[in-house]
């Protein structure tokens, strides 16, 4: 079962927590595992953190659940990053640049999309673990049981 869900937010820094509750809140609700929704709203937090410093405005955060998978997408309308600042490494102690280090400890998959013209793109996807008993299992099967 495929969910979506999106979130427009003024880019200042009292929003982060908000998208933190709100996407926790819905994997939480699901069912999914404590010690993965954590990793997931660290690096969610992290490239949100990002597009408030570096966009301009607003900033998007969307979301697919898929299978078993979370898929969130956090877009800003900035001057986009560059790539030297996506790939240079500045050292363990820089105080820029590791949050992007972060985000990939914490979630199987990052990708970044830099676009000078509209804004940096942040994806990240992490594979879900299930507490027993996840509302989502319930639903799987009462959809397939219908459909069937």
């Amino acid at each position: 079962m495929d969910m979506n869900f999106s979130l427009a937010v003024p880019g200042e820094a009292p929003t982060i927590p908000l998208v933190r509750r709100v996407v926790g809140d819905v994997l939480r609700g699901l069912g999914a595992a404590e010690d993965c929704v954590g990793d997931l709203l660290i690096a969610l937090s992290e490239a949100c953190t990002n597009a408030v410093q570096h966009g301009r405005g607003d900033y998007e955060v969307a979301g697919l659940l898929d299978g078993d998978s979370c898929h969130l997408r956090i877009m800003d309308w900035g001057r986009g990053a560059s790539e030297a600042s996506l790939t240079s490494d500045r050292g363990d102690l820089a105080e820029s640049g590791r949050g992007i280090r972060i985000m990939r400890a914490l979630v199987d998959e990052v990708t970044i999309d830099p676009a000078t013209d509209r804004g940096t793109i942040v994806h990240l996807r992490k594979r879900l673990t299930w507490r027993d008993g996840a509302v989502i299992r319930r639903l799987d099967r009462r959809l397939t049981h219908s459909a069937g």
